[in-house]
């Protein structure tokens, strides 16, 4: 088996806890004696069907409401944004009505009474929690606002040693991913906190979907359930079929999630079957602490959470650098983990994620509504069909690109279904799309489009 020691000097240099030490350990050995992490077809079987949120009864909404006194909001707040060319916290881009994802998170955990907590990187931290300092109502007794996720360093493909990179050594390290979130939650105190102080169940989610809202109706459910885990999940489309699905083990009927990078290729075509597999994993997450801590205490610390082998360079601008490995693990993955654990449907309302431009130009149109308690979901008027934006990254990649074609702010999407914009486009003032709609920019240089 290959040497760990070099990766444990390494990560004790740079001060990380003994508990992060061995939960990489526990991931390197996985990679060393072989494992990829990949899940095949013939050991799953998928989920027919699921407990749907839009049916739960007004029982389940007064339990909700009981139970909030003993719940926090946990966003993961690690990104910065450097695909759409930020250098600071994508959760401080405004979104809607002048207010940025931050300040809506902060005044939907202000209207709802339960405590806020960010997951923060190193590089988000000092300018998110400056962001959310205006709202003093934040703080609850003894709770951090926030805690830190880890780092972890990037492995040689060639000979599985540490990479070293002295051109630029923090391209040595990577964020072990989303999966982070249960060692860290142990490294910083925050579960024994949130425990101590009588808080017993956690929702999940990440800061860019603000259609993550805390619903009262779903965490009476799970608490009457009393399930340790629960993941939400939406119908998977054809826009989803790359993503990962909701699938259960053949062996036992165990939930599980798998990857795409958990997917051989010769089960390419199956993985991307959505009548098959009919369900994905939204990311928000609901938690029973008491559960997470004993199965925390049961493995010593270490959940096994599968590990996602990512094949990558080790500078990232660099294609010709030497070759790397970084192992990470998903958040959502624990649902093999704990026993008893659950899914339930939702709605595509709960999963308005803003991974680049076009994502953002879409929450910011009239397709999306900022309701009096402070959630972003779909405009009423949509009847639950989301809009798809897709914008020529050519012109529309970087923020400040995007927004110089959009002087007068988003135009009006609420009748719109899909909209295509290729070459440059300046859109003027007061524009309002309806339909299927591309819109192309002549060869001769920017278009001006106005209805």
């Amino acid at each position: 088996m290959s040497d760990f020691k070099p990766f444990e000097l390494r990560m004790k240099s740079e001060k990380l806890p003994q508990l992060m030490i061995d939960t990489f350990r526990s991931q390197y050995e996985k990679l060393a004696a072989g494992e990829t992490g990949l899940i095949p077809e013939s050991e799953i079987k998928s989920v027919e069907s699921l407990p749907d949120s839009d049916t739960l009864s007004a029982e389940f909404l007064e339990t909700g409401k009981k139970a909030l006194s003993k719940s926090v909001l946990i966003k993961l707040n690690g990104g910065l944004g450097t695909g759409m060319g930020l250098e600071k916290a994508k959760s401080l881009l405004k979104v809607k009505q002048g207010l940025t994802f931050l300040d809506i998170i902060a005044r939907h955990a202000i209207q709802s009474g339960v405590p806020l907590v960010l997951m923060n990187s190193f590089s988000t931290r000092e300018d998110s929690l400056a962001a959310i300092s205006i709202y003093p109502e934040l703080k609850k007794g003894k709770l951090p606002l926030d805690f830190l996720q880890h780092k972890a360093p990037k492995i040689l493909s060639s000979d599985l040693s540490p990479a070293v990179w002295p051109a630029n050594p923090e391209n040595e390290w990577y964020p072990p991913g989303h999966g982070d979130l249960y060692t860290a939650l142990v490294t910083s105190g925050v579960l024994d906190g949130l425990l101590e102080n009588g808080i017993e169940y956690a929702f999940v989610s990440n800061a860019d979907n603000l259609g993550a809202s805390l619903d009262t109706s779903i965490l009476g459910y799970f608490v009457s359930k009393e399930f340790p885990f629960m993941m939400e999940c939406a119908d998977r489309t054809e826009a989803d079929k790359k993503g990962g699905h909701l699938a259960k083990r053949a062996a036992d009927g165990q939930l599980l999630l798998r990857e795409s990078a958990q997917c051989p290729k010769e089960d390419e075509k199956a993985f991307q079957d959505v009548n098959k597999y009919r369900y994905f994993n939204t990311n928000n997450l609901w938690i029973n602490l008491k559960s997470l801590k004993n199965l925390l205490d049961s493995y010593n610390g270490v959940i096994p959470l599968p590990i996602i082998r990512n094949g990558k360079t080790i500078d990232p601008r660099d294609s010709k650098s030497p070759a790397v490995y970084q192992l990470e693990t998903a958040m959502g993955s624990a649902i093999a983990v704990f026993k008893g654990a659950a899914a339930i449907r939702v709605p595509r309302s709960r999963f308005a994620p803003v991974k680049a431009n076009s994502d953002l130009l879409a929450v910011r149109s009239d397709a999306y509504v900022l309701t009096d308690d402070y959630r972003v979901t779909l405009n009423p008027l949509r009847k639950g069909k989301a809009v798809v934006v897709d914008l020529d990254s050519k012109f529309y990649k970087l923020i400040d690109q995007m927004e110089e074609r959009f002087p007068h702010g988003a135009p009006s999407l609420v009748d719109c279904d899909r909209l295509i914009v290729k070459g440059d486009v300046l859109f003027g003032r007061g524009v309002k799309i309806s339909g299927d709609v591309t819109i192309e920019a002549g060869p001769d240089g920017q278009r001006v489009y106005s209805d």
